[in-house]
């Protein structure tokens, strides 16, 4: 492997120690903290270490980004442009890319019925030509277990299934994809706070701030994210040109991406993919605040199960059966 994108040694310089909660350890190697924050920090900076060769080269505008929270309208105008002419320069398309709001008053949530989905994994396909995914190697948002009947054991559920010949008698179907967590447990383990909840419920990832240490991936128990180990390969007529900059932009390798409810579709009153492409209904997606919304109705009149409760999660993605 190249050794032209390596970092130098860390460097410590002194800083307020109410800095450390944004400062971008290393991005790979931009770790400039405080003395007493240095010794805390020793143990993460080693083990992120061997991680560096993963990221993209930066640009040094790239480098000395501040965090998402701390950009001003202005500074976000020119990392859209930025992030535009990347994706020319890479892929060969002119993109549209916006940073989409939350909707004030807002709440996502969603539902499932198993009792109707028949496993065809449209909603698989339909999520990565929306969000940009990679085809080769594929990544993929969603996974839809074949479950037997009568079982409720996911560890027994086969996820390499014929889906063209489904559904099957004596099978029925789990899609399982990011939850939304009221309580994320993911967002807690990121030590730079690249990942974060949006007051819509959306939790997000700034890919540009992500260091790639994927803890993450290990505190999620729905193992609903997934690591870019290599640059996305998307072949340019398949690439969908109307990006957000915290959802569907295409991400650079090294970095933890994972499901947004279509936050570009979401903020501007659209349905996800998933649930535009579904055949059978299966999949309902609306407001929770909004007491007259489909998603209201379910979970006021539906039988709602809740994927791994024993986790404490609070998930906002719910489970129903028609009786």
């Amino acid at each position: 492997m190249s050794n032209s994108g390596k970092d130098q040694p860390h460097q410590f310089e002194p800083r307020s120690i109410n800095e450390i909660t944004y400062a971008p350890l290393t991005r790979r190697s931009f770790l400039k903290f405080g003395a007493a924050a240095a010794a805390a920090y020793t143990g993460v900076s080693i083990a992120l270490s061997p991680l560096k060769d993963f990221k993209e080269h930066l640009s040094l505008d790239e480098f000395v980004q501040q965090h998402y929270e701390r950009l001003t309208p202005e500074q976000m105008q020119k990392i859209l442009a930025r992030i535009e002419k990347e994706i020319k320069r890479d892929y060969g398309v002119q993109a549209a890319v916006k940073d989409f709001k939350p909707i004030p008053w807002v709440e996502y949530a969603f539902a499932l019925n198993i009792g109707k989905c028949i496993g065809c994994r449209r909603c698989v396909y339909g999520c990565m030509k929306e969000n940009n995914t990679s085809r080769d190697p594929q990544v993929q948002y969603i996974r839809v277990l074949e479950m037997e009947k009568g079982s409720q054991n996911v560890e027994e559920s086969e996820h390499y299934y014929d889906y063209a010949s489904v559904p099957q008698e004596d099978k029925y179907y789990m899609p399982v994809q990011c939850q939304q967590c009221k309580k994320p447990p993911c967002t807690k383990a990121c030590p730079i706070k690249a990942t974060w909840q949006e007051p819509d419920g959306i939790i997000v990832v700034d890919y540009n701030w992500c260091i790639g240490c994927r803890y993450c991936m290990a505190a999620c128990p729905y193992w609903a994210r997934r690591f870019n180990f290599a640059k996305p390969a998307i072949p340019a007529e398949e690439i969908n040109t109307e990006m957000a900059y915290l959802g569907n932009r295409i991400r650079p390798r090294g970095v933890v991406e994972k499901c947004t409810f279509c936050l570009r579709r979401a903020r501007q009153g659209m349905l996800p993919a998933c649930v535009e492409v579904c055949p059978t209904g299966s999949r309902v997606f609306g407001n929770v605040r909004d007491p007259e919304s489909p998603i209201n109705y379910i979970l006021n009149n539906k039988r709602v199960y809740i994927f791994k409760e024993e986790a404490g999660t609070i998930p906002r993605f719910y489970y129903c059966f028609d009786v």
